[in-house]
């Protein structure tokens, strides 16, 4: 799929979630898709400004590049700011629901897992602050107000993130589950973004 004499200007671009850099820089790697990726912070979608503003600086830096977002719809104005751009998503609901495929994220859903990411997990206090301040009590509650279990993805690229994922569980009151997910339907869902561009040029 990639030319010999492809160039770095001629690469797509993707513009990401930093929240599973691991795996896509793996995947872009492993099927030598000649795709450039630029990771954006992966605790900006609690922000919605700062995630717009963000987004908004990638694509316009790099307007003159063939670009893709991989991103679920973690602002409002998503669909706006990718039109605007004359750019496309990755299809799906959020980064959990692009990694573990649709049905088996309903069902985890529906059984009240929160589901936790590496990246999350190791800045886990960092994050909750930031989300809901320094009230432990308070934190908890609104956890346990809808969900019943934090669900950590160990994926291939997972390093040991063991400690901290209970220590998310301990920090909202909720036990921590594990599930082990393959890159398949990952990287299903960037090979359809990818080869949705590349067929349009």
């Amino acid at each position: 799929m990639k030319p010999e004499n492809t160039t770095q200007n001629d690469k797509l671009l993707l513009i990401s979630c930093g929240i599973l850099k691991k795996e896509i820089a793996f995947l872009i790697r492993k099927n030598n898709w000649p795709v450039e990726p630029r990771f954006l912070d992966s605790s900006l979608h609690i922000d919605f400004e700062k995630l717009s503003g963000s987004l908004n600086a990638a694509l316009s830096k790099y307007k003159t590049r063939e670009k893709i977002v991989f991103y679920g719809a973690c602002h409002p104005l998503m669909e706006r700011i990718l039109e605007n751009s004359k750019t496309i998503r990755s299809k799906g609901q959020n980064c959990a629901e692009m990694l573990l495929g649709k049905t088996i994220f309903n069902r985890e859903l529906a059984g009240g897992a929160y589901f936790l990411l590496e990246d999350w997990a190791l800045r886990w206090d960092e994050i909750i602050r930031k989300t809901f301040g320094n009230t432990p009590e308070i934190i908890k509650d609104i956890f346990k107000g809808d969900r019943s279990v934090i669900l950590a993805l160990r994926t291939p690229c997972s390093g040991n993130f063991e400690a901290q994922a209970l220590h998310a569980g301990q920090t909202v009151g909720l036990p921590v589950k594990w599930m082990d997910v393959s890159l398949d339907n990952l990287e299903s869902v960037l090979k359809q973004t990818i080869f949705l561009k590349l067929g349009n040029r």
